[in-house]
């Protein structure tokens, strides 16, 4: 599959490296990405503009800031929920300090761009879902304040 022009390069990087294994590496790689989510900076855990994502079972929350021009990506996933850690460590990564207008751009079915339909429930993926559209309309939400 092409890199679609709506993804900046590190979201196109992301699905090109899960698209380039097996079913079953491909949720490896998105435990490997539940590792990795970046810790949020001290301070901001306690700010009310996170918001909660109801489409995860887990308890999952996103915050956005567009601080200089460039939208800057948080997001909070308990261990437990190794998935859906992932799918947020992999939309911060994928977005953070991206452009607004690139942010804003991402395809509303980029979590179904990774091949995952087969590894994990639609469910699940209907949670990362939720997470990218609370993201695009923060952004949104950030621009027009």
């Amino acid at each position: 599959m092409a890199d679609s022009p709506e993804l900046p390069q590190a979201l196109a990087e992301i699905r090109r490296d899960f698209l380039s294994l097996e079913v079953a590496d491909r949720l490896q790689l998105l435990l490997e990405f539940s590792d990795s989510l970046p810790e949020v900076p001290a301070g901001m855990v306690a700010e009310d503009t996170w918001e909660r994502v109801a489409e995860c079972q887990s308890p999952v929350f996103i915050h956005v800031e567009v601080r200089e021009g460039l939208a800057h990506i948080y997001a909070t996933a308990p261990a437990e929920s190794p998935t859906t850690r992932g799918f947020a460590s992999i939309l911060v990564q994928g977005l953070d300090a991206m452009t607004p207008q690139e942010v804003l751009a991402v395809a509303p079915d980029f979590p179904l761009q990774l091949g995952l339909q087969s590894a994990v429930s639609m469910l699940r993926l209907r949670g990362m879902s939720g997470m990218l559209w609370r993201i695009k309309r923060q952004v949104e939400e950030a621009l027009a304040s």
